[in-house]
């Protein structure tokens, strides 16, 4: 991926800064004058409005769906101390624990939605002019300024902007990994190699599913450098070296542990996610943004974009693809031992898109204009609005916010509450609590479970049962929902949450 040459007269034609291009940084550089200079920039001045729509998008309406059970998973972890969170993950919560430590400062605010989705909502906001500079150093900065309004216009990152989990915190670290790691192979700089390994163990430290693009990047690193030649090879792979080993340095303490998780996790057959090809369709349903037209619209593009990648830049085009597929082949292979969900790919995103907006030079090509740059962003915004119109007036979680206002409702003193599964406790006692109509919580994930409880609390008042789809993956067998089909009277749904009651005799 040798370093962009400005070579034909296309590149040069489709320029958003023609005239701001010809300008030579005058000879006050100081820092400010710089940024005066840079501000003049068509492609700046549009990723500044980008950004600033990330950030009305991503807070936009914030708190509307309510906290549902990862988001109180996160809640419940981020209220012990920063001992007590590391020690959760060494024994083994499925996360590391960098996102965790984040929102256990951020508590100091309180602990409303609002506060608890800061984060992903402030690192998903600051990802977008990242994304333009990942466009850039790859392509051209017409690349760089579609990317970033695709990124800030996609239902997807939206959706996980407002969601308490650590999504959109590890695409911003790896975004600025992939910055410098594209920095590096242009560059060859020592500096480029450091900044890339730090923020690659940041990003590992965030989510652990990571690590397959970071290893694929190390990967095509060291083939990459082994064709320049013996004399340059064993000079620049050195800095690969020193890259890597600040890397393994960073993650060290959790070596062990991501072990010892993934030999747990893969130790029994997956009870939920996707399985197989199943995965590949919905994730790029869900990254294209739901709607099949534009599922289809976008996927084409990428397509286009991949062939004008080839054509411009052969060796970026090889490493997409490369990661692309290395994602994607593990990605299949594990997800028979262990669940797998779109979200866990979601440092996709910088490569999928990159593809998407490469296709504009195929319709430079043809009309011969930079306006199709400008074209294709009011598309590519256009095409988003329904679906981001339906995500801020539909509700897109379960709904826990309505069952702890019904359930008061409905229950007595002495009543029975029944969560099915068990960790449901996590999101109904965010909303709800029994102190005031007294009633007893119990949980239960299995039929065993579910028998044993309602026995012992056949004197109370009356059994509610609230279950949601989570029963599948803890009773595989069924058995809990017959039981419920049999035994109970439906009350309603809301959003994914069902309700039941049971009158108990005497």
């Amino acid at each position: 991926m040798a370093q962009r040459k400005v070579t034909g007269p296309i590149t040069k034609a489709c320029d958003l800064d023609t005239s701001f291009a010809g300008q030579s940084v005058p000879s006050d550089s100081s820092f400010f004058n710089r940024m005066r200079v840079s501000l003049q920039s068509r492609y700046i001045q549009i990723v500044i409005l980008f950004t600033v729509c990330g950030f009305f998008f991503r807070f936009y309406n914030i708190a509307y769906n309510s906290i549902w059970l990862d988001e109180a998973a996160t809640l419940n972890f981020a209220r012990h101390s920063m001992i007590e969170i590391w020690n959760i993950t060494a024994n083994g919560e499925f996360n590391p624990p960098l996102f965790t430590w984040l929102e256990h400062f951020i508590l100091i605010f309180g602990s409303s939605e609002l506060v608890l989705r800061f984060i992903p909502a402030f690192l998903g906001a600051c990802t977008i002019p990242l994304f333009y500079w990942v466009g850039k150093e790859s392509i051209d900065s017409n690349v760089g300024v579609i990317s970033a309004a695709l990124l800030a216009f996609s239902p997807f990152h939206i959706f996980y902007s407002q969601d308490a989990r650590a999504y959109t915190t590890v695409l911003f670290f790896f975004s600025v990994a992939l910055i410098f790691y594209y920095k590096a192979l242009h560059h060859g700089k020592l500096s480029d190699w450091v900044i890339f390994g730090l923020f690659s163990a940041i990003a590992f430290w965030t989510h652990f599913y990571v690590f397959i693009p970071i290893l694929g990047m190390y990967c095509y690193a060291i083939v990459f450098l082994s064709i320049r030649g013996k004399k340059k090879y064993f000079s620049a792979i050195k800095e690969v070296i020193i890259s890597l080993g600040l890397f393994i340095l960073i993650i060290l303490p959790l070596i062990i542990v991501t072990i010892r998780l993934f030999i747990i996790r893969t130790g029994t057959p997956p009870t939920y996610g996707l399985q197989g090809f199943a995965l590949f369709p919905e994730l790029i349903i869900q990254i294209s943004g739901l709607h099949s037209l534009v599922v289809v619209f976008l996927f084409t593009l990428f397509l286009i974009g991949m062939v004008e990648i080839w054509i411009q830049k052969k060796k970026c085009c090889i490493f997409i693809v490369w990661i692309l597929m290395l994602a994607l082949f593990l990605s299949y292979v594990l997800s028979y031992s262990m669940p797998m969900i779109p979200r866990f790919l979601i440092f996709i995103l910088p490569f999928y898109f990159t593809g998407i907006a490469a296709s504009y030079r195929l319709f430079f090509n043809i009309i011969k204009t930079p306006k199709v740059v400008y074209v294709l962003i009011c598309i590519f915004c256009v095409v988003s609005i329904p679906t981001i119109s339906n995500y801020y007036t539909t509700y897109s979680k379960e709904n826990w916010r309505d069952v702890g206002k019904v359930l008061p409702e409905l229950t007595q003193n002495g009543d029975a509450v029944i969560l099915l599964p068990s960790y449901l406790q996590m999101p109904l006692e965010y909303y709800y609590t029994n102190k005031t109509d007294q009633t007893f919580i119990f949980g239960a994930s299995n039929m065993v479970e579910l028998q044993n409880i309602f026995n012992k609390t056949s004197t109370a008042g009356r059994t509610f049962f609230i279950m949601t789809g989570d029963i599948t993956a803890t009773d595989t067998s069924q058995e809990t929902v017959s039981w419920l089909e049999t035994n109970t009277q439906f009350i309603g749904v809301e959003s994914g949450i069902y309700l039941f009651t049971a009158q108990k005799s005497g």
